[in-house]
């Protein structure tokens, strides 16, 4: 199941999910956000030095059609805001927390890693797993674009828990129902909060009140955040907010928003497309697969063409009719990800091979590249041999 969510909603995939009592992996992507500065981002949002979001996605995690995690991007942040809450320290090295999300996604990994260090209880891991499906989910269901797909695969392991969706789905419709009555005054999780007014707040609140705002209200803590460190759902942190908002002694804000195409021509050549924004990589493919041939599968030494820029070589692909396509490449127009998304829209490169090359090997990476329609995955570094058989496997093919 995949699709668009232009054609349908994710409450409604959920439902399917739920009367199909399926297991596996839910992958929800919108590409290419664009924020022109790093902090205006979420926890699902990634961003390079120029500001400019990667990817942005969520998983969700489902057993028997039950969901047993949420999980927004791949940073560790909110977790950690949750241990803020429970006033929880860790002390884990780097090596540790860079080891996180290889057989499944940091997130998870990384609160199992609490509870086997003793750091969290079972009731504490269950409640932040239940907030993080709340709040995963109040986002979704905000969603109007972007691109989705289900994974029928075994369940996410080990599990602690698991939630019915059907009233999580009423729950959260009802959360964004009250949520949206507060608009035009509160109308992001990630706005920031700032004391505008601490004079009317000193004479209207209580001192221990004035006391946990000032400490909040930093322009730096989202709503989300605080949510978080008081271990409440955001509507009801937006509610106790609200009034003060409405009357102007608090104030909310936004993050401030402040080479040449090579092709040779051959005849009866297995055409191999090597889509890389570095040569050298190309030369290197080719003179691995030139060196062993292909006359056992009908055709002559390989035929390596090498692109190195996408946006002007996606419109001569049609023309070159490849036999398989390797990708590997990473440009502020396009990744590879996008670009065999965008080749398996067209029917001519539906059923084409696609290899991604990719540094990358972690839960998600791999979910991504079945995402994009990707026929498999090579990590690099890799050796002549482990190229030589994945090339061999779908020319043959």
């Amino acid at each position: 199941m995949q699709g668009n969510l232009h054609e349908i909603d994710v409450r409604s995939i959920l439902q399917l999910i739920e009367l199909g009592q399926r297991t596996g992996q839910l992958l929800i992507e919108v590409p290419n956000l664009y924020s022109s500065n790093k902090a205006d981002t979420d926890d699902a949002g990634e961003t390079d030095d120029t500001g400019k979001y990667q990817q942005k996605y969520w998983l969700v995690f489902f057993l028997n059609g039950r969901i047993i995690y949420c999980q927004a991007g791949e940073n560790l942040s909110r977790i950690d805001d949750y241990l803020h809450h429970h006033r929880i320290e860790t002390n884990f090295d780097k090596q540790q927390l860079t080891g996180l999300g290889k057989h499944n996604p940091s997130e998870y990994e990384y609160l199992w890693l609490l509870l086997e260090e003793n750091l969290i209880s079972p009731k504490i891991a269950e409640n932040i797993i239940y907030r993080l499906i709340c709040e995963t989910l109040f986002d979704l269901f905000n969603l109007q674009e972007g691109y989705f797909i289900f994974l029928g695969d075994s369940a996410i392991a080990p599990q602690l828990t698991s939630w019915e969706i059907s009233p999580l789905v009423t729950q959260i419709t009802q959360q964004l129902q009250g949520w949206n009555q507060l608009y035009p005054y509160i109308h992001s999780p990630y706005q920031l909060l700032v004391l505008a007014d601490r004079v009317h707040l000193n004479s209207s609140l209580p001192e221990a009140t004035i006391t946990k705002l000032k400490q909040w209200a930093d322009g730096k803590t989202t709503l989300r955040q605080l949510g978080r460190y008081l271990n409440r759902d955001i509507l009801t942190v937006a509610k106790v907010i609200y009034p003060h908002v409405q009357q102007g002694w608090l104030k909310l804000t936004s993050p401030q928003t402040n080479q040449n195409i090579q092709i040779t021509q051959g005849k009866n050549k297995a055409k191999i497309l090597c889509i890389n924004d570095t040569k050298s990589t190309c030369e290197t493919i080719e003179s691995i697969l030139q060196a062993q041939g292909y006359e056992a599968m009908g055709y002559t030494l390989p035929e390596v063409i090498a692109l190195s820029q996408p946006l002007e070589a996606l419109s001569l692909i049609v023309q070159l009719q490849p036999n398989l396509i390797l990708c590997d490449i990473i440009t502020p127009e396009l990744n590879d990800y996008e670009i065999c998304a965008m080749l398996r829209q067209s029917q001519v490169f539906r059923y084409i091979p696609m290899i991604m090359l990719s540094s990358k090997d972690k839960f998600i990476d791999r979910i991504r590249t079945r995402m994009a329609g990707v026929t498999d995955y090579l990590i690099k570094p890799f050796n002549n041999d482990e190229l030589l058989m994945l090339v061999k496997k779908y020319l043959r093919g």
